[in-house]
């Protein structure tokens, strides 16, 4: 705790006189975020880092392998459901953009079963994602990992399109939904294209 605290006092001394305004600005007149980011919570995989954003550009929400659920609107709690809500049917914003990311442990769970110790949440939250396993079973991919990392991109954004309010958004023309992959090791993000293939971008 002494490290975040010791970051926290960098912050009020460097990067707070700099932002202030910026942070003032964004308190009395809200936010407008250019884009939701749905990513994966691996401590090496920061969206406003990756995208180069700032305080109000982006809605990040993160979780285990940065995977949608399907949309199924009951009494269970739904926090990236509730998240997507908010985001395209308050703020309005004009994008989502699903980011998967090399060496997903979520994914590695997926395909080689969960650690012992973590089965009563992570079991049942990435059974989301056995369609995009069996997809990359089905075609024997000599890389797996990333090919199943891909494969859940893609299935995010299908899911993402059975959400009514989201469908609607995006035949309008309003709303865009994007996939990529960000390789760790090597610093470069893949865009998913029309037929699915990710490239450079």
């Amino acid at each position: 705790m002494e490290r975040l605290i010791d970051g926290y006092r960098r912050f009020r001394e460097a990067g707070w006189p700099e932002r202030r305004r910026l942070f003032e600005r964004l308190a009395d007149q809200g936010q407008r975020p250019r884009a939701l980011v749905i990513g994966c919570v691996d401590s090496r995989v920061d969206p406003g880092m990756i995208l180069d954003a700032g305080p109000g550009e982006l809605l990040v929400v993160r979780n285990v392998a940065n995977l949608v659920p399907p949309y199924a609107p009951d009494g269970a709690h739904h926090s990236t459901s509730a998240a997507l809500e908010f985001a395209v049917r308050v703020l309005e914003v004009p994008d989502i953009v699903v980011v998967g990311h090399g060496m997903c442990g979520g994914i590695a769970a997926l395909l080689n079963g969960a650690p012992p110790q973590a089965t009563d949440f992570l079991v049942p939250w990435i059974s989301i994602a056995q369609r995009a396993k069996a997809r990359v079973l089905a075609c024997d991919a000599p890389d797996q990992q990333t090919a199943c990392e891909h494969a859940a991109v893609a299935l995010s954004l299908e899911n993402l399109r059975g959400y009514p309010w989201i469908a609607e958004r995006v035949a309008a023309g309003t709303l865009r939904l994007s996939g990529a992959h960000f390789d760790i090791r090597h610093g470069i993000l893949h865009l998913m294209g029309e037929d699915g293939r990710f490239s450079p971008a």
